[in-house]
This record gives C-alpha cells, sequence and structure tokens, in this order.
C-alpha cells in the first residue's frame, strides 16, 4: 500500500514538472492567468479536475 503511494506521488510530480522543464514561459502565463481567477472559478475547474481522476480511477480499476 505505501508502494503504491509513493508511486502515485512520484508520478505527480513528474507530471507537475514537464510544463516548467519544457515551456517555462508558457507555463508562468499559464499560471497567471489561473491566478487571476475567481474563487468561485477555481472550485470549479477543482472540482472538475477532482471528479475527472475520480473517474479515471474507477474505469481504471474496472477494467484493469
Amino acid at each position: 500500500m505505501v508502494e503504491a503511494w509513493v508511486v502515485a506521488i512520484g508520478l505527480v510530480l513528474i507530471l507537475e514538472g514537464i510544463g516548467p522543464f519544457a515551456a517555462p514561459g508558457r507555463w508562468r502565463q499559464i499560471f497567471e492567468t489561473i491566478a487571476k481567477l475567481s474563487d468561485g472559478q477555481l472550485r470549479f475547474y477543482g472540482l472538475v479536475s477532482l471528479l475527472l481522476g475520480l473517474a479515471i480511477l474507477v474505469i481504471a480499476r474496472t477494467f484493469f
């Protein structure tokens, strides 16, 4: 179980690092745009991201 958490955190860090490494200028622009969103907009995008991740996990557990 611990191994799965370590792998998951490692994958998140890899995915999070791709943007700043590959295109730092564009990543900064996107980050500045996100910082300008209202709290409601951020919550909405956070909820959509959370639900999408949950759906992916459910599908993965069901079919694999």
